[in-house]
């Protein structure tokens, strides 16, 4: 199978499927730490591997998939969890997406996966039957007793979303809230975003002001001002915005004037 790595989920996978099958690197973005997404034309894809796969968003770059890649017959697997709900999916274009509901969806503990139904029942002799898709598909995703209160959750999320106007109509508030935060990054002297402009999350926006003292005095700042989890993730340093769908317009529209009241004062 072929992998893109373009950040630290999709590692932990590559490196994983490593232990089932023969695998390779098709794309990596660690040579500028990870602060794009390679374009088609930068895949190394094998006309003959059992699937492609890639993280659509990555939480703690802030990197994001603007495009669908195209592998011709190669089925693609893909990791929606920080992004699903969040925009239309032609789901017909991937072989399996698999998404843990707890940034979009539901409480942590469920996971949505949309199988193509003929990708099913080729596991390895090894596949823990509560791992194996044919399993789910067969008994209804209940061969085991399902999460029912988060099944319950994602119910009602799915109604308020419906109310915001679907899918269709998340996207276009959330493109509203990233580029709000991203303009005023953009045209600040003290803050900065790394990520290249058509690789940049809509779902999670890293920024930082180039002293870790600076950012240290922004983030107990912004917290007292209460804000929280602004703190980019230890890895990587910095901030780090995560405006999910859950996040309300006003509450990106108050952090956009705690930066530029932060930037007057320092």
């Amino acid at each position: 199978a072929d992998y893109a790595v373009t950040g630290n989920f999709s590692n932990i996978a590559y490196k994983e499927a490593q232990k089932y099958g023969q695998i390779s690197l098709a794309a990596s973005s660690a040579d500028r730490n990870h602060t794009y997404i390679p374009a088609q034309d930068q895949l190394k894809l094998d006309p003959g591997a059992s699937y492609f796969y890639y993280c659509a968003n990555n939480t703690i770059y802030g990197t994001e998939w603007q495009y669908v890649p195209d592998t011709g017959d190669v089925p693609i697997v893909c990791d929606m969890s920080s992004d699903i709900l969040s925009r239309p999916v032609d789901v017909s274009k991937y072989g399996i997406i698999f998404a843990g509901a707890q940034k979009n969806m539901a409480p942590a503990g469920l996971t949505v996966a949309i199988v193509r139904e003929d990708l099913a029942g080729h596991e390895l002799p090894c596949t823990p039957l509560m791992m194996n898709y044919k399993t789910m598909i067969d008994k209804d995703s209940m061969y085991n007793t399902p999460p029912c209160w988060c099944i319950y959750m994602l119910g009602l999320v799915l109604e308020w979303l419906e109310g915001q106007g679907g899918v269709p109509g998340m996207e276009a508030i959330k493109h509203g809230k990233a580029s709000m935060l991203y303009d005023v990054i953009d045209n600040s002297r003290l803050f900065t975003c790394a990520v290249e402009k058509d690789s940049r999350s809509d779902m999670n926006v890293v920024f930082r002001t180039g002293s870790d003292e600076l950012d240290a005095k922004f983030v107990k700042e912004s917290t007292a001002a209460g804000f929280t989890n602004l703190k980019g993730h230890r890895s990587v340093g910095g901030m780090r915005a995560s405006i999910y769908n859950a996040m309300p317009v006003e509450g990106v529209e108050k952090l956009c004037d705690f930066i530029k009241a932060f930037e007057r004062a320092n």
